[in-house]
């Protein structure tokens, strides 16, 4: 009995603790993979800018997909950036020299190009930079929209205060778990680069 419950303990402890291991291991670790760098850099140059740190697009694919240009999910979202195929077809009409969706080099592009779109909408309701970019992951997550909601949300709690609803921790609760979860993962990726 007592070695059955040690080994129950174990499981329970062991497990999460494998299944987590991956989030700790920063954007730039050996684990993931550098052969699709030359297109986040580019893209994000292009996209963003000469200054603009591209490992955040990387970090926000290994969120997606892990890296994985076959994954698809349930919902149908495909390759390294889990682009939906409306979304892809949508991004076409504005830049019609992309090619396959299932295609790495396409799918990161019109990520990007999509997540610069999102980027420039927040500008336009005054989130500075520095949030700009939690806003926009939110909203490639959940849909603009809903992250809209959310932050609407927020202003009816603190009306007064409109710092309050630029500041993606004041509207993170607001938002769906999942998407709370996602904008945290792709952080961390990024943030613990300094504790490598």
């Amino acid at each position: 009995m007592f070695w059955r419950s040690i080994s129950l303990w174990a499981i329970v402890l062991l497990v999460p603790a494998i299944a987590m291991a991956n989030v700790y291991k920063h954007v730039e670790h050996k684990h993931w993979s550098k052969k699709y760098d030359r297109h986040f850099r580019k893209n994000t140059k292009h996209y963003f800018g000469v200054g603009f740190d591209w490992h955040w697009f990387k970090a926000q694919g290994i969120a997606e997909s892990g890296l994985n240009p076959n994954a698809k999910s349930a919902v149908g979202a495909i390759g390294i950036m889990q682009i939906m195929p409306e979304t892809y077809n949508e991004i076409l009409k504005q830049k019609k020299n992309l090619g396959e969706i299932n295609n790495p080099r396409w799918n990161i592009a019109a990520a990007i190009f999509y997540n610069r779109q999102l980027y420039k909408r927040w500008e336009k309701r005054n989130i500075t930079p520095k949030e700009r970019l939690k806003f926009t992951f939110a909203s490639y997550n959940a849909g603009f929209t809903r992250i809209l909601k959310a932050r609407n949300k927020a202003k009816k709690a603190h009306p007064d205060n409109l710092e309050a609803i630029s500041r993606w921790k004041n509207i993170a609760s607001y938002a769906p778990p999942a998407t709370r979860h996602y904008v945290r993962r792709i952080n961390d990726l990024v943030a613990i680069r300094s504790h490598k």
